[in-house]
């Protein structure tokens, strides 16, 4: 008796497992046709959306959204953002109706324009800081470096390259990029989730901070309202700089297809300007839609600074709002550069 009830409850969780599994898979009768080829279509093109009716279904009507926003079966794609974007048809039909979803890829429409530069002037920089963020504040350079049991906060007379102010991070924090707003400092780290919120003048720590679901910290910058920060992808998350929430994120593309290994920022009249990581140069990035608009090659400037074992690659870019000049460093260079970007 109770071998037969024993298996007759495991016949029973094995149905209900089975009818549990296989709910909410049911397939949708419709698909999404589009005008993307390969799934890739231009910001400057009209997206064109039609439906697949697999059986047939008198159709009532169908509500297509693009990144949650409303649009028709011919929608200009000029104001969306780049990159990876889901469409979501409802379709209604016999006081019924189904969802079906499609990803497309928004490409920019023109190649970015290639940028070099002149050298204005060259600086003192410690040559033992893994730079990751530099920015300009009162005419005086912020720092943040990275490396555990290396990494700090610094403020700096960057024409001298004295350290005016220095606190060191704990041991488990790598130090990553800082932007700084409203008198506050705020400072990244790299795998720990956290960021750091300082007061800009005694460097007191004011409070702590969560990553959403952006899982790494990179860079850091804003345009007096918002926080940008990159986490090593194409994405480039915007933070609310009064609950450091992630509201919404831009894809970083160019007309070919994304830019990952997004890392220092710095915001310079209305755009972003961005080092990759591990390569010599920078991106110039629209903050509204996620388009690479040029690309400035600091290959040579590698060449200028003391060669030694530790010597990495170039991060570290700020504006500095008084001389209205750029300066860039790298990952222990003992120099500052102050220059002056030309197209070519």
């Amino acid at each position: 008796m109770n071998t037969f009830k024993y298996l007759t409850i495991i016949l029973l969780s094995v149905l209900l497992v089975s009818c549990g599994s296989n709910s909410g898979q049911k397939k949708s009768d419709f698909s999404i046709i589009t005008n993307a080829i390969k799934g890739n279509i231009s910001i400057n093109e009209t997206l064109k959306l039609s439906l697949e009716n697999k059986k047939n279904h008198a159709i009532d009507s169908v509500l297509y959204l693009l990144n949650g926003k409303k649009i028709s079966e011919s929608t200009s794609l000029k104001d969306f953002k780049l990159g990876k974007q889901t469409i979501e048809a409802t379709v209604y039909f016999n006081n019924e109706n189904q969802v079906t979803t499609s990803v497309i890829t928004i490409l920019n429409n023109e190649i970015p324009k290639v940028y070099t530069y002149k050298i204005i002037n060259e600086y003192p920089h410690d040559i033992t800081s893994y730079t990751q963020g530099i920015e300009f504040f009162n005419d005086t350079l912020y720092e943040s470096t990275g490396q555990y049991k290396e990494s700090k906060l610094r403020k700096m007379n960057y024409k001298t390259g004295e350290v005016i102010k220095n606190i060191d991070l704990a041991d488990e924090y790598f130090g990553e990029g800082l932007t700084i707003l409203n008198n506050k400092v705020y400072q990244l780290t790299w795998q720990k989730g956290t960021g750091f919120v300082y007061d800009v003048n005694t460097f007191e720590k004011l409070s702590s901070f969560k990553y959403g679901n952006s899982k790494e910290g990179w860079g850091l910058c804003n345009n007096d309202t918002t926080l940008f920060k990159s986490d090593g992808t194409e994405k480039i998350w915007l933070l609310n700089p009064e609950t450091l929430v992630e509201e919404d994120f831009i894809q970083v593309y160019t007309n070919k297809g994304k830019i990952v290994g997004i890392n220092e920022m710095e915001w310079i009249e209305g755009k972003i300007y961005s080092n990759r990581y591990q390569k010599d140069g920078v991106a110039i990035i629209n903050p509204k839609n996620g388009a690479v608009v040029g690309v400035i090659d600091f290959s040579p400037l590698k060449k200028l600074v003391t060669q030694h074992e530790g010597l990495d690659v170039l991060n570290g870019i700020a504006y500095n709002p008084k001389t209205k000049t750029i300066f860039v460093t790298g990952k222990r260079w003992d120099k500052l550069f102050e220059v002056e970007v030309v197209e070519k």
